[in-house]
């Protein structure tokens, strides 16, 4: 699908569009349809309990207004609707029966700014299909659309994701123990593998040197065995990741990895969450992070709110620790000399630290980009010892 696509709709004359947006929710999906020759849309209620049903009750809804409203045979059909929990499946699933078919973004869509206000699903997909009607006409400020990645670039990411919850639940399984302990005066460490064992003989003591309660050491027991599960499912991950990787992310991967003050991990989350997509420059590099300003600029008031935290909040939180370990690991880099020449003076004052570390972050990601797409390596950054000098792109 090509996201830059300028046909225009002429109602009437040239071109005939069947808008169809869809309002999903858990039970029912609400379905909208317009051909811009009537005033008010359609709207039905589909509420089969497969997903494949569900949708070919959509396909149905479809033939049977383009049958009902005497459209061509050929008329184009396009459906939209918000971006969610449903991901891209719908999006495929249409694309594969030659529809075509748009993921909005659901906070770019202008509301009513009334403290009181109309919203139910119907009302919702009607807005929906009058905006995508007035975005076909060349309304770009109706509505923003998302870019779909491909099944695989959307699968590969489970890698790193499930990586992060797993030694996420590690640490919980640990800190919970730690506490469960702490209550009866026990400050054992728990990090250490002999802990289980110790717990089994029932060697651990309570502050007074009894034995730990039997129902607190059946649940510490059963604590072990999840952390133990939760260890062992990480370590087989971990074996096997780099390997389940696509070619093309593995090479970018390894392209970032070179650099000094990134590491492996962090660059395989950078390849699979972010650079899988095309940028044509870097403004769209920086909104897609959700790292550039939001200014407010009205009248007499001017304020900053800040950066405008849009996209992946993942890849926000990597680039915020990224630029750190840059500082640290490139110090002769045009970046650090730049957040140095920023921060020079302000002596403990942590947070101008913290708001030009978000600009160190937001510059890093717009030179990695370059450094992936151009082979430009960042100005006065070092590789590690032993890697090439040239990006294989």
């Amino acid at each position: 699908m090509i996201m830059g696509n300028d046909r225009r709709c002429q109602l009437g004359s040239e071109e005939v569009v069947l808008a169809v947006s869809l309002e999903l929710a858990a039970s029912k999906w609400k379905v909208a349809l317009h051909d811009g020759q009537r005033e008010q849309p359609a709207v039905h209620t589909v509420a089969q309990p497969q997903a494949a049903a569900r949708l070919q009750a959509v396909l149905d809804l479809i033939e049977l207004h383009k049958e009902k409203w005497s459209l061509p045979a050929g008329a184009r059909v396009v459906v939209c609707y918000e971006a969610g929990p449903d991901a891209f499946w719908i999006w495929r699933a249409l694309q594969a029966h030659g529809i075509e078919c748009y993921v909005v973004d659901p906070a770019s869509i202008p509301v009513e700014r009334r403290k009181r206000r109309a919203k139910t699903d119907r009302l919702d997909a009607i807005k929906l299909v009058i905006n995508l009607r007035a975005w076909l006409r060349g309304e770009r400020d109706r509505m923003h659309v998302v870019h779909v990645p491909s099944a695989q670039d959307e699968a590969s990411r489970h890698l790193m994701r499930d990586r992060g919850q797993l030694q996420k639940e590690v640490l919980q399984h640990r800190d919970r123990m730690r506490k469960l302990l702490a209550t009866l005066g026990c400050w054992d460490e728990v990090d250490h593998n002999a802990f289980a064992g110790r717990l089994a003989r029932d060697e651990l003591r309570c502050y007074d040197g009894s034995a730990l309660p039997r129902e607190l050491r059946e649940r510490l027991l059963r604590e072990c065995e999840r952390l133990a599960l939760a260890e062992q499912q990480l370590t087989t991950l971990e074996k096997t990741r780099q390997a389940s990787v696509p070619a093309p992310a593995r090479q970018r991967s390894d392209d970032l990895a070179r650099l000094k003050g990134i590491g492996e991990v962090g660059a395989s989350r950078l390849a699979l969450e972010l650079f899988w997509r095309q940028f044509s420059n870097r403004r769209q590099v920086g909104a897609c992070v959700g790292l550039v300003p939001q200014p407010y600029d009205s009248g007499e008031s001017q304020v900053d709110h800040g950066i405008s935290k849009q996209g992946n909040r993942r890849v926000r939180a990597l680039l915020v620790e990224m630029a750190w370990c840059w500082l640290r690991y490139q110090p002769d880099s045009a970046l650090t000399q730049w957040f140095n020449q920023r921060t020079q003076g302000t002596g403990p004052n942590r947070r101008a630290r913290r708001i030009a570390i978000v600009a160190v972050a937001r510059r890093l990601a717009i030179a990695l980009w370059r450094y992936l797409k151009d082979g430009v390596i960042p100005e006065g950054a070092q590789l590690k010892p032993g890697q090439p000098v040239r990006c294989a792109g």
